[in-house]
């Protein structure tokens, strides 16, 4: 028997600026393992500009957690070259009150000089999706 997809409607805002997306959980099953789209874009990811792969989706009546590693290999932007970096990223979602709450940890690359390095916390509102089944 499958599992439904969970589908969130979120927003994010920082300082002046406020973006909503999607946010859609496909639960594992026997044949293929969990996946998290963002708009419709799979977070599994390899391409020559790094990877990003979705580690583990655990959904609880409660609560949902995601956990995601992105690397990037050294890159050169602007005269400046820039070693490899990482990414680490803890989701957890209130499912009764929407509150989704995000934790980064940089380290290295061009994101570490643009952003800084370290954990950085997010909070953003999400609202399950309307049903969307047909």
């Amino acid at each position: 028997m499958a599992v439904e997809p969970l589908v969130f409607t979120c927003e994010r805002t920082e300082k002046n600026y406020t973006e909503t997306y999607d946010l859609k959980l496909i639960p594992a099953s026997k044949n293929q393992k969990a996946k998290v789209l963002v708009d419709d874009r799979d977070l599994d990811q390899s391409d020559e500009l790094g990877r990003q792969i979705v580690k583990n989706v655990l959904i609880t009546e409660s609560t949902v957690l995601i956990s995601i590693e992105a690397h990037f290999p050294p890159e050169s932007f602007d005269g400046v070259q820039y070693g490899a970096g990482s990414v680490i990223t803890a989701i957890t979602i209130n499912r009764a009150t929407g509150r989704l709450r995000k934790a980064e940890t940089i380290k290295g690359g061009i994101l570490s000089a643009s952003l800084g390095e370290g954990t950085k916390l997010y909070e953003e509102k999400c609202i399950p999706a309307a049903n969307t089944k047909n």
